[in-house]
């Protein structure tokens, strides 16, 4: 059994470690893709939201506006 101050070595075949070398570039590659693609959909989706919410409003105010003229039409004297 081999000390705690020794350093065990590792042989790998060179073919394996390039392999493995281009893997590990491959997933670091994906994983930047990933982000990118989560970091657009993110901007997307902050624009959707950003449109409903002008959405929102203008149903609110066009609400306001149908209240006001039915009070208009049907109660005149609460005006």
């Amino acid at each position: 059994m081999a000390e705690k101050d020794e350093t065990m070595q590792v042989f790998v075949k060179i073919d394996e470690y390039k392999d493995v070398l281009d893997i590990m570039n491959t997933i670091k590659s994906k994983l930047n893709e990933a982000k990118n693609t989560l970091g657009e959909i993110n901007r997307l989706k902050n624009e959707e939201d950003a449109e409903l919410e002008l959405w929102h409003t203008s149903l609110d105010e066009a609400g306001r506006r149908v209240e006001f003229i039915d009070k208009a039409l049907f109660e005149p004297e609460s005006l």
